[in-house]
């Protein structure tokens, strides 16, 4: 099945089937199992859309632990960067209609919460096809170590993604049911 219609498909699926998933203390304990946070770490996230996982939990929820977050602002020619973000600070929308930071202090997440439409067990997955989160992971790539985490529900996963070059690969998927590794 091609990305298009494995997309559309899973869109679909992914309305139909959201929930609110409340995000708690033993899910952040479970995250950072699976991760071993420190707080020297920079953690990116993103603004949840569309019936996604929703992201601004965890980075909250950090955030009063005294992590670093951040979150990206779109960029010309479908890039972006993360940039420091304070939670009590206001967010303005992004040319995609997407709540992105004022503030503009560039940052390099050690850990990267990646928004995703579906995946497979080998931890490709599909995005909305702007190729944003794979630009991003290999420019971050030539400048650093980031583990990369998908963010979904167990419902977004399919057999098999069909990957191209410039695809990559998540280091985990973590679903409401902290399924993947």
């Amino acid at each position: 099945m091609s990305k298009t219609k494995q997309r559309k498909k899973i869109l679909k699926l992914r309305k139909k089937k959201y929930y609110e998933f409340k995000v708690d203390n033993k899910f952040i304990n479970k995250i950072n199992y699976k991760v071993n946070l420190s707080k020297r770490k920079i953690i990116g996230g993103y603004y949840p859309i569309n019936f996604e996982f929703d992201c601004l939990q965890i980075i909250k929820k950090l955030y009063a632990k005294g992590y670093t977050v951040s979150l990206p602002i779109i960029k010309n020619k479908n890039q972006m960067d993360f940039y420091k973000w304070n939670i009590h600070d206001p967010l303005i929308l992004s040319s995609l209609g997407i709540p992105q930071p004022i503030k503009l202090k560039k940052v390099y997440p050690d850990i990267l919460f990646v928004p995703v439409v579906a995946f497979d067990k080998y931890n490709y997955r599909i995005g909305y096809g702007g190729g944003y989160y794979d630009r991003y992971l290999e420019k971050i790539s030539k400048i650093k170590k980031c583990l990369t985490v998908g963010l979904a529900f167990s419902c977004q996963k399919v057999n098999k993604i069909k990957i191209e070059n410039f695809d990559k690969k998540l280091d985990l998927i973590l679903t409401e049911k902290l399924v993947k590794k």
